[in-house]
């Protein structure tokens, strides 16, 4: 038994705070400084996963009870500066229904995001949530993760070890073997010490009135750029840079009188293979923002293989130094209380580019085979999704 209000310290100044509240052991954890970027709930991370062949969710009920005392910050509610957890209850955290319909895939990313993207209430204290839908022809989930308890590496990650867990239902120890190979860690405050006490404005995400386009780019013309810029540059550039040079020039064409001098662009990057203190277990937000300014009329004028060298020169070199330095740049935000600074990108200004090309498809298997189709439903203003496919990229574009 814990004495009240004990704190069990770990190397690095990280620690949780555990409580004994009756007979209830309370887990608590300080948010980081990233995190603080999505305290005020504004960005979910929302995937609908379509199945062609009917799930029983028997076995996904009981693997997610079970991984809410691994996974535990998604399982519980957050108070100003922390994430705080006590039990699992179902019913805050999985609803299923039936339709008498069936799911059509090819219905239009516009039709699929207004009916799909607002099934989740908006005002849920809890900070995961999955429904699932079980229409005639197959089964739609639906998991929804708040920003503020991991990025989309950790949402991808939760979902990963759950299918793994439904699979291993009835298969004598593989169950507890899967929790203890996957078990993550959620050390937020290892890299400094760091206490946020500050209640942020609400700042629904903007769902509405948005133009979606899809765009698509042959894997072998992206191969075929970057190794004209190899032989004519002499530089080295990723199939990253080259995707998001066309989608800015895109968006820039798209909206010439909104971006008419500046513009930014801005690049989430994961940490966690070049930061030692997080690794592959780390659940949380493990990632930075990369930030490029340019002139519109700049990108405007550059081919996309000159633009995708810019890009690459003005993407910034992960280390522990520059996440730190990250860091401390959010804690002056945060000093100075310039809260309208305090989110992932301003779409007044630039447009966000996020790379899905690799999601883990194979790794999503509830025991009836690998997802049909997936569909990513928050969307924001000048923001793309780069989808992999099998021979080319799709550019996701919301304006």
């Amino acid at each position: 038994m814990f004495p009240n209000g004990k704190k069990i310290l770990k190397p690095g100044g990280k620690f949780y705070s555990h409580k004994r509240i009756g007979w209830t052991l309370v887990k608590s954890l300080y948010i980081s400084q990233v995190d603080t970027v999505f305290a005020n709930g504004a960005y979910p991370i929302q995937f609908l996963l379509y199945y062609k062949s009917r799930l029983n969710t028997k076995h996904i009920r009981l693997a997610l009870k079970k991984l809410a005392a691994d996974f535990w910050p998604a399982f519980g509610e957050y108070r100003t500066g922390a994430i705080r957890f006590n039990s699992y209850s179902e019913i805050d955290h999985f609803e299923e229904s039936s339709s008498g319909q069936e799911f059509d895939p090819g219905d239009s990313s516009a039709v699929i995001h207004r009916v799909y993207y607002q099934s989740i209430p908006a005002d849920m204290n809890t900070l995961f949530f999955l429904k699932v839908i079980q229409y005639e022809n197959g089964t739609v989930l639906l998991p929804n993760m708040s920003h503020l308890a991991g990025d989309g590496y950790s949402y991808f990650f939760l979902l990963s070890v759950l299918a793994a867990l439904s699979r291993s239902a009835g298969i004598p120890f593989k169950g507890m073997m899967i929790r203890r190979m996957f078990k993550p860690h959620h050390n937020r405050t290892e890299l400094k010490d760091f206490r946020f006490n500050l209640d942020l404005p609400s700042r629904p995400a903007n769902n509405g009135g948005l133009t979606i386009e899809f765009e698509e780019v042959p894997r072998n013309h992206v191969r075929e750029l970057i190794k004209n810029i190899s032989s004519d540059f002499n530089r080295q550039v990723t199939p990253n840079d080259i995707l998001s040079a066309i989608t800015c020039k895109k968006l820039i064409a798209l909206q010439t009188n909104h971006f008419s001098h500046d513009f930014q662009l801005t690049i989430p990057i994961d940490v966690r293979s070049l930061v030692a203190e997080y690794g592959a277990k780390f659940f949380g937000n493990g990632i930075m923002f990369g930030k490029i300014n340019f002139e519109a009329d700049l990108i405007r004028k550059l081919p996309v293989q000159e633009l995708a060298i810019k890009i690459r020169e003005g993407m910034p070199a992960v280390s522990r130094t520059s996440f730190m330095n990250f860091l401390e740049q959010l804690e002056t935000i945060i000093a100075q209380q310039r809260l309208h600074d305090l989110k992932p990108f301003d779409p007044k200004r630039g447009v966000l580019v996020t790379n899905l090309s690799k999601l883990p498809v194979k790794k999503l298997n509830f025991g009836t085979g690998n997802p049909d189709y997936i569909f990513p439903l928050t969307i924001a203003k000048n923001s793309t999704a780069i989808i992999g496919d099998k021979d080319k990229f799709i550019l996701r574009i919301a304006y």
